[in-house]
């Protein structure tokens, strides 16, 4: 019995150490931990480390950027789970579907336990409601993409206890969306601006408001998408946020957590948890010492729209490498985003983190949003022509009198620019309607199998198998 209990809520997401062998057999005990404000901020802690370990670890990057004309498989890649991701021929299969859907809900009961069991938990009540605020900000992150990717999903707000709890229907996205956003307002009410600098990567009051302001953005709620957007904007200093004036400090160690970072998947090397993606990206066999898979890497057209002098190009990819006085050539572009030239030696160490929210991309959401608002406003403008003041670090680039049409259309494309390889572009094709139009376009390695269903993935088959009452999303 214990065996089917431990392999049903690991589907779910119930984490084995919250299971015990007791009497009842069919209930998942929880009760003896969670009683102190040691055991709630570890619990936290575990959600957080959901974020680092398997979500935003490579998996996220796979999901969204490989089924597009941003990403392919590199050289030598024979896994048919990515080949088929690559070219749309995805089914209820898929590993990488499917592993999404278990660590994401992995992250929401972890999340569950904590802001069921805190209240109960004598301990100092400003941080009891950080922490559940805290938790409610992920549990908002992770049912944000969870209704992206697959639509309908459970709405699960209680920690799983019992084995009849597993067996639950999928809901309606606006419900799904009703309660992200009720958790993100709680989070942005009791988040702090900013914590002491031993606590960097914890959710802030910025993030749950910018977050917010990606939902509604996403709902195409243009007036809610200005109004909490552009109250970050107006106020960045009181936040701390601004850009960078080197597009590359976002990707290095010693700079990564700085103004432009509002949240992130904190990497570091041995003995913690280092960005895997640094291997995934560099060069298989062509550069002595330096070993990696080349597994991920970008389209020919992505690296293509990129001017000579767009600063941003040196920062995201790179053509060769200089090693002891010799420089390597590589015959196509490769992703150099996450390169953390420490780590050399330890390619899967890579301190560099993975930028789940920048306040470039709040820019471009607020300068997209004023415009279908309100059509090319000064301050739509201006929200656009810093990112590409910075990207050409000049004037000469800023955009001036387009049409509504044509402002959108270049909000569009330096979104792509700006944010490439950075867990955006699936998600912002689908959201504005141009995804199978573009996949259709886009034949580089002989084209795609796009399909108009292709707009949610499936819900894995393993899932379905284990509860009946959950259904398939059309097409597949």
């Amino acid at each position: 019995m214990y065996t089917l209990i431990l392999s049903l809520a690991l589907l779910l997401g119930v984490s084995a150490c919250n299971i015990l062998e007791e009497e009842p057999e069919h209930i998942l005990v929880t009760s003896g931990f969670y009683q102190s404000e040691g055991d709630a901020v570890a619990a936290v802690n575990t959600i957080y480390n959901r974020l680092y370990s398997n979500v935003y670890e490579r998996h996220m990057q796979l999901m969204v950027d490989l089924p597009t004309d941003d990403y392919k498989n590199g050289q030598g890649m024979n896994n048919p789970f990515l080949i088929d991701l690559e070219f749309l021929r995805i089914t209820t299969e898929n590993q990488f579907v499917a592993n999404t859907w278990r660590d994401h809900y992995d992250g929401i009961n972890r999340a569950n336990t904590i802001i069921n069991r805190a209240p109960d938990i004598d301990m100092n009540e400003e941080l009891k409601t950080r922490l559940i605020a805290e938790a409610r900000f992920l549990r908002g992150l992770f049912y944000f993409n969870l209704v992206r990717f697959y639509g309908d999903v459970p709405l699960v707000l209680e920690d799983t206890r019992s084995l009849e709890e597993l067996n639950i229907t999928r809901d309606p996205v606006d419900q799904v969306y009703q309660q992200l956003i009720s958790d993100l307002m709680f989070a942005a009410d009791n988040l702090p601006v900013s914590y002491p600098d031993n606590q960097t990567g914890r959710a802030t009051q910025g993030a749950a408001k910018v977050l917010l302001g990606k939902v509604y953005l996403t709902q195409q709620d243009w007036s809610n998408a200005v109004q909490t957007l552009g109250e970050i904007v107006n106020n960045e200093a009181t936040y701390g946020y601004g850009l960078h004036e080197n597009f590359a400090d976002n990707w290095d160690p010693a700079t990564e957590n700085g103004v432009e970072s509002i949240f992130s998947a904190q990497f570091m090397q041995d003995p913690g948890n280092g960005n895997i993606l640094m291997r995934s990206t560099v060069p298989r066999s062509r550069v002595p010492g330096l070993v990696g898979w080349e597994a991920d890497i970008p389209t020919q057209e992505v690296y293509d729209l990129f001017e000579e002098e767009d600063e941003r190009r040196a920062a995201t990819f790179y053509t060769s490498y200089e090693k002891d006085g010799t420089v390597y050539e590589f015959p196509w572009p490769l992703f150099y985003k996450y390169f953390d030239p420490s780590q050399t030696n330890a390619t899967s160490q890579s301190n560099a983190n993975i930028h789940i929210l920048r306040y470039a991309d709040v820019l471009l959401m607020y300068a997209e949003a004023l415009n279908e608002l309100n059509g090319p406003t000064p301050e739509a403008y201006e929200a656009i022509n810093r990112v590409r003041r910075r990207a050409h670090n000049d004037t000469d680039h800023d955009l001036a009198g387009l049409s509504k049409e044509d402002f959108r259309d270049a909000v569009y494309l330096e979104r792509r620019l700006e944010l490439v390889m950075e867990t955006h572009r699936w998600f912002d094709l689908v959201r504005t309607g141009r995804f199978v139009e573009v996949m259709q376009n886009h034949d580089e390695n002989g084209g795609t199998n796009v399909q108009a269903h292709n707009v949610l993935m499936p819900i894995p088959q393993r899932e379905i198998d284990t509860n009946p009452n959950l259904t398939q999303n059309t097409g597949y």
